[in-house]
């Protein structure tokens, strides 16, 4: 059983910064990627960025890329998501996502995941 629960949430002006926090516990050892998802009114929830379990390698998404950065700290059982240069299209509820025990899929596909945590809300404003 993996239990997940973000922080780090709040509102900021475009150009913001905000780092999210994500506590982990429970075992992940069959877990392939920890991720963050997103999900704004009226949308689909999406991938935002990945990291794997075993090796320190990285997803993103387009909207992400060179902005967000995923990492985590498996001393303090912590995942991070750093935030610059936040844009009002980033407004959503973010989800702190462990993949399905030994998966192999796409990294940034909902589907693949089955343990997340209650969510943190990102609100930017223009």
């Amino acid at each position: 059983q993996v239990q997940l629960v973000e922080s780090g949430g709040g509102s900021v002006q475009g150009g913001g910064t905000l780092r999210l926090s994500c506590a982990i516990s429970g075992n992940t050892f069959s877990r392939a990627y920890m991720a963050w998802f997103r999900q704004a009114p009226g949308k689909e929830r999406e991938g935002v960025a990945a990291i794997a379990t075993r090796a320190a390698s990285t997803v993103y998404a387009d909207s992400a890329k060179g902005r967000f950065t995923i990492s985590r700290d498996n001393a303090k059982n912590t995942l991070y998501l750093q935030m610059n240069s936040l844009k009002p299209e980033d407004t959503a509820m973010y989800y702190c996502a462990a993949s399905r025990a030994w998966y192999t899929g796409a990294a940034l596909s909902k589907s693949g995941y089955d343990a997340w945590g209650q969510g943190t809300q990102v609100t930017v404003s223009s």
